[in-house]
């Protein structure tokens, strides 16, 4: 089953997992056959949100929410289950700085 495992960094932390302990882990992943994809996300300052109500289109700047912790990157991962998934995330690098959010994928009914 595929689950999507957010990491989420206050402003403070942003950088402080080195790129090479991400991308380590990554390549262990694939390397089990786990990892489905895997990216870092540029900061706040390069987001945009989109709103869409009675036809109209709004665009404003940054993120959706306005929370401590802000949305740095994602793994989308292969796990048999729910215990594995969080067991994986664990394992995660930067959840030493901030949080992992772990939902399961579901599939677009037709």
């Amino acid at each position: 089953m595929k689950y999507l495992c957010l990491v989420y960094l206050d402003a403070e932390n942003w950088s402080a997992c080195p790129d090479r302990q991400c991308f380590d882990f990554a390549a262990g992943l694939a390397a089990d056959g786990r990892l489905i994809a895997a990216e870092p996300l540029h900061p706040i300052d390069k987001a945009a949100t989109v709103r869409v109500r009675g036809g109209q289109t709004s665009i404003s700047d940054g993120p959706f929410a306005e929370t401590r912790e802000l949305l740095a990157g994602f793994y989308l991962i292969d796990a048999a289950d729910r215990e594995e998934a969080l067991a994986l995330a664990a394992r995660i690098p930067p959840a030493r700085y901030g949080s992992i959010e772990v939902r399961p994928v579901r599939e677009l009914a037709p």
